[in-house]
């Protein structure tokens, strides 16, 4: 991760801060107050979590590959480790990067808001738990991906989509009433939702739905990653 830094960290460090500064500082003047606040304390959680998700799912994704693909996957397979202790190994290294960009974002933030956190606890809980969530979505792209270009199919078609439809930039009062429902089915809506009440002290989701979501997600997802561990599925062949 360290030894390619630009790829890894300045890359969505920038990327955040273009977010930060179109859409809060430029953006967020002609929409005025969302729910009491400017528009760049609103939409700054959702930009946090999205780095924090693009970056657990890339490490863990992009290691497993690459372990597999210059068959390094087999000096841990016969390692005296269980399949629990390898799958732990990769997830930190995920979460690792996750919460460095993360971090990362936030501070640059300071930049354009004063970027406050009202529950600090809760705060490292959401962002730890989809941090958890992502790099164990990301290894399980590793492992059934056959080429690089597959690594970002998933990225590109559903966890980009769904996180712009999640609330990131939007409050779920401004869109129809039809369409709301559509929202509450969407996962990364209760993601958002958890991390802006944090740091805000807002939300528009039953909490204690959101986190039913999280910790499904994070035992199904763990779940079929320690599987394929288990059953050599892609990794023995």
């Amino acid at each position: 991760m360290l030894r390619v830094s630009v790829q890894t960290l300045f890359t969505p460090w920038i990327t955040a801060a273009l977010y930060i500064f179109v859409f809060g500082s430029v953006v967020g003047k002609q929409i005025g107050l969302v729910n009491g606040f400017s528009y760049v304390d609103f939409v700054l959680p959702g930009i946090v979590m999205m780095n924090v998700i693009m970056s657990a799912f890339a490490d863990a994704s992009s290691n497993l590959f690459m372990q597999r693909f210059t068959r390094s996957i087999e000096e841990v397979l016969v390692a005296p480790f269980s399949y629990f202790e390898m799958i732990i190994g990769f997830a930190i290294s995920g979460i690792s990067r996750g919460f460095i960009v993360g971090l990362g974002v936030y501070v640059l933030a300071l930049l354009f808001t004063g970027a406050g956190v009202e529950h600090m606890w809760l705060f490292l809980l959401y962002i730890s738990s989809i941090a958890v969530i992502f790099s164990f979505i990301g290894m399980g792209v590793g492992i059934v991906s056959n080429h690089f270009e597959h690594l970002t199919l998933l990225n590109t078609f559903v966890i980009m989509p769904l996180i712009f439809l999640g609330g990131v930039f939007n409050s779920i009062a401004m869109l129809p009433v039809a369409l709301r429902g559509v929202v509450k089915m969407n996962p990364f809506f209760y993601f958002v939702d958890g991390i802006r009440f944090s740091m805000i002290g807002v939300h528009e989701s039953n909490l204690f739905v959101g986190a039913g979501v999280i910790v499904s997600l994070m035992l199904m997802s763990g779940f079929v990653v320690w599987y394929f561990f288990k059953t050599g599925y892609r990794i023995r062949e």
